[in-house]
């Protein structure tokens, strides 16, 4: 599945919050400065194309339902991440995030929490 430009995500993170929608309720959703209703519509075009969304029809007007959920999605481009700049490594990539003093101690003792409830 094709990596997806930084306005393809942002429309994509509205489709996925509304759980689908016309144009108009996809931009009025958008967070921050809106694109012209033309270029998000083109956007959600170039979706369709690379399988994100489908168009399902009513009356005159299209809505664009999601193909694949936001978790799908994020698990996919994180498995490339991690594995083009972290060789495959989930420890490389967390170590790197520490020695950036991107993640606390606390954050680190909170995520080994979560790994061991998880195991229990």
């Amino acid at each position: 599945m094709e990596k997806l430009t930084i306005q393809e995500e942002e429309a994509m993170l509205s489709i996925w919050q509304l759980n689908g929608g016309f144009v108009k309720e996809v931009l009025d959703n958008l967070k921050g400065e809106k694109p012209p209703y033309t270029t998000l519509a083109s956007t959600i075009k170039n979706l369709e194309k690379k399988g994100y969304v489908r168009a399902v029809k009513y009356a005159n007007a299209k809505r664009y339902e999601p193909v694949i959920s936001e978790e799908e999605y994020k698990g996919k481009f994180m498995n490339g991440f991690v594995g083009d700049y972290f060789r495959n490594s989930y420890k490389e990539m967390v170590s790197f995030f520490v020695k950036e003093e991107k993640l606390s101690s606390r954050e680190l003792e909170e995520i080994m929490d979560m790994i061991k409830n998880n195991k229990s």
